[in-house]
């Protein structure tokens, strides 16, 4: 396939990101359920330069999913349904066929 072929294919790539309960809420659903956006998947991407690019236009994710250069505590992140640190870290490059996901830190009660 030529180059440009090939860049023509990059170009449309895409990540999904599922967002799912009270986590929707930061990007204008209401807490609940689950939404699904598909970010683009560019040449060199990493799981943190794929949340950069979404939580860049949703200012209110942005808050609540950084502290700083890392992730803050109240959002958890899973690469292809791995707990984001076991498997994977903010710098893993992505592929097309991941996925990742947006969960609510849930804590223990008594």
């Amino acid at each position: 396939m030529p180059n440009d072929a090939m860049n023509r294919v990059d170009a449309t790539a895409t990540v999904p990101v599922e967002v799912a309960s009270w986590v929707t809420k930061f990007i204008g659903g209401d807490g609940t359920g689950r939404r699904v956006l598909e970010e683009p998947l560019t040449p060199g991407a990493t799981v943190r330069s794929v949340l950069a690019g979404l939580s860049a236009r949703y200012p209110e994710l942005d808050a609540a999913l950084w502290h700083g250069s890392e992730l803050g505590e109240h959002i958890e992140v899973l690469v292809n349904d791995a707990v984001l640190g076991i498997a994977h870290s903010l710098d893993s490059p992505l592929k097309p066929g991941d996925r990742l996901t947006l969960l609510a830190q849930f804590m223990g009660g008594a």
